[in-house]
């Protein structure tokens, strides 16, 4: 004969990282820290890593490093702004620094980018 052992369904005690990747995207040109994410979704810095690795795949710090590159791309496409101007709107805050992260990313310069995928 076999037992059956009621387990209920443990009851969910954190809303996930989403709202916090949906208010990071909205300020991707602000500087943040693994502190400020963690702080935001109300975990700690070792909850948060963990439940947003789980969730997303890759670190916060991929992620966000990920965003500002698709960001960066597609101002590169459609707009006008100097590369200088994409650096800070993106969050890289220098072109030096968003030429790095691109090419790390695509391997191109972004005024290469730019003559390649203009739209």
């Amino acid at each position: 004969m076999a037992q059956y052992v009621e387990r209920p369904v443990p009851e969910v005690t954190h809303a996930g990282t989403a709202p916090t990747r949906a208010w990071a995207l909205d300020r991707l040109d602000h500087p943040f820290q693994l502190e400020d994410l963690a702080a935001h979704a109300g975990m700690s810095r070792r909850t948060f890593t963990r439940r947003f690795r789980a969730e997303v795949g890759q670190s916060p710090g991929q992620w966000l490093t990920q965003q500002r590159v698709d960001l960066a791309r597609h101002l590169l496409e459609h707009s006008e702004l100097p590369v200088d101007r994409i650096a800070e709107r993106s969050g890289f805050g220098t072109a030096t620094s968003l030429r790095q992260h691109l090419h790390r990313a695509i391997a191109v310069a972004p005024s290469v980018y730019r003559k390649t995928f203009r739209a």
